[in-house]
């Protein structure tokens, strides 16, 4: 007993009402060690090609690009103002997003009446997709925070009814269209739901017509950029889908799904479940819909497997609800034993995909063999600063003369942006290719006569150029195969342009 006669034992209790023990406190903190994460080991082996891509394009900022939106080349410019071209600090805002996409599918659980655990099982479940997507610094990790952001407003509207919550969602679907063209398949999804729920009488709310406006005003500047580029998007993203049918990536999109959720498999099932059939979830079954609309369009455009991806956080935190719900019940052991049960499995997932996603493995060793066996892009974050320097040794072997005028010819963004990175350091200028948004850039005012020649086939060198001689070829310290050491090794030098460089330009436009 205390000296007023109350027990000791009641500090204990208030100090678990404390805001630092709240559940959106854990939550944060919960999000927080994969910002921790990311910043520990995100700089571990080297920028991946399609990094390299993105970091040139910050460096000329526009409203639009081939390959994507403006909001990623955005980001990636705040990261080189915040903290130069440190490769950890340059991932540090796509891990941010995920982090935020994690605690909100905490708060989607909180929001569909989850306690404390329900809230960490769900936003344990979201753990290993942000840690892949925030592995690296690309418009993966914004395009589903906003799918994520998407489906915690909608969640606020159905349970308010608070029409004003449409301008918040109307935010979320402009944003991602200034991301990721994707989120145009939550939209069907999101309508349809209404039409086929007893939601549909808000289409005669004013607000969803101010969210939808409030969309298009925040796309608008996109919009604009691409009627003034002919829409060019268009057909990069038609030469880009071709492509992936074509050798197979769409292929397993339904078993995708099950390797996107690994163990959580169950438990967005049961959050499917609670949306679509059970009694308790019919006020939510507009999310059940964001789901099966989006899996089908999907499914009918051959899309490919993480599109979805974003559309499993809502359903996480729906089938934590129902399984803290269920095992609420039970007697106090077997409470507990199903609940660590679950939090253990979704603990292997983190682990996994920790493994295989991270750049924490020792290259050429084992657990590197497993990690490059389930996550190709792990080959393709080396040798950049290498090839920089080769070329520079390429360009030291020329003639005065030809130093004097000799250029970088890029067949991919990879090289190009490699070039661009770590070429000035060597004093190369920038590199000339015409993929995506690299054949906006020209090639200089002054022509070169003689050129270094990466990635390029036989035959393009052949019907070019009048004389091609093999220089070097890409460099390999570390044994490890991948895109630049497999496909395309050769490094040339090639003189003698057969078209004057506006004819040769004009035509030399592709996408990859």
């Amino acid at each position: 007993m205390g000296p007023t006669g109350s027990p000791t034992h009641v500090n204990v209790r208030n100090a678990s009402n404390h805001p630092l023990w709240s559940n959106t406190a854990l939550l944060v903190c919960l999000a927080g060690l994969t910002v921790m994460a990311h910043l520990l080991h995100g700089g571990g082996y080297g920028f991946h090609r399609d990094e390299l891509a993105t970091l040139d394009d910050a460096r000329h900022l526009d409203w639009g690009y081939v390959a994507y939106p403006p909001l990623t080349p955005f980001f990636a410019r705040l990261s080189l103002a915040v903290f130069g071209t440190s490769l950890a600090g340059f991932r540090f805002f796509a891990s941010l997003a995920q982090a935020t996409a994690v605690v909100l599918t905490g708060l989607m659980a909180r929001e569909l009446r989850g306690g404390r655990v329900a809230q960490l099982l769900a936003a344990a479940a979201a753990i290993p997709f942000c840690l892949a997507s925030g592995a690296l610094m690309q418009y993966v990790a914004f395009d589903y925070l906003w799918w994520v952001a998407a489906a915690y407003f909608t969640i606020r509207l159905l349970k308010s009814d608070d029409p004003r919550w449409w301008i918040a969602i109307g935010a979320t679907f402009g944003l991602g269209m200034l991301t990721k063209y994707g989120i145009l398949f939550l939209g069907p999804g999101l309508a349809l739901g209404l039409l086929l729920t007893t939601k549909r009488r808000y289409y005669a709310s004013k607000w969803l017509w101010f969210g939808v406006a409030v969309s298009l005003l925040i796309w608008l500047p996109n919009l604009i950029w691409q009627i003034q580029h002919h829409f060019i998007s268009l057909e990069f993203l038609k030469n880009i889908h071709e492509r992936d049918v074509r050798i197979g990536r769409t292929k397993d999109f339904l078993p995708d799904q099950l390797k996107l959720t690994l163990l959580a498999t169950p438990l967005w099932l049961a959050g499917l479940y609670r949306h679509l059939v059970s009694r308790e979830g019919r006020l939510f079954r507009v999310l059940g819909w964001m789901y099966v609309i989006p899996l089908l369009l999907f499914i009918v455009a051959k899309g490919r497997g993480y599109y979805l991806a974003g559309a499993y956080p809502m359903l996480y935190a729906a089938g934590a609800v129902r399984f803290e719900q269920w095992t609420a019940p039970l007697v106090r052991g077997w409470r507990l034993a199903l609940r660590v049960l679950a939090f253990a499995a979704l603990t292997a997932d983190i682990v996994l995909a920790a493994l295989i996603t991270l750049p924490i493995a020792r290259l050429n060793s084992p657990l590197w063999s497993f990690a490059i066996e389930n996550n190709g892009d792990l080959v393709e974050e080396l040798n950049w600063p290498d090839l920089a320097q080769t070329v520079a040794h390429i360009r030291d072997s020329l003639p005065a003369d030809d130093r004097s005028r000799f250029g970088v010819l890029a067949a991919n963004y990879g090289e190009a942006g490699a070039i661009n990175l770590y070429g000035p350091q060597f004093g190369l200028p920038p590199a000339i290719s015409g993929i995506n948004s690299f054949w906006q850039r020209g090639y200089g005012s002054t022509p070169p006569g003689v050129l270094i020649v990466l990635g390029f086939s036989e035959r393009f060198r052949t019907s070019n150029f009048a004389s091609c001689q093999l220089a070097a070829q890409t460099p390999n310290p570390y044994n490890v195969m991948n895109e630049e050491t497999k496909d395309h090794p050769d490094i040339f030098i090639c003189r003698g342009l057969r078209q004057p460089w506006p004819e040769f330009w004009k035509d030399f436009r592709y996408f990859g």
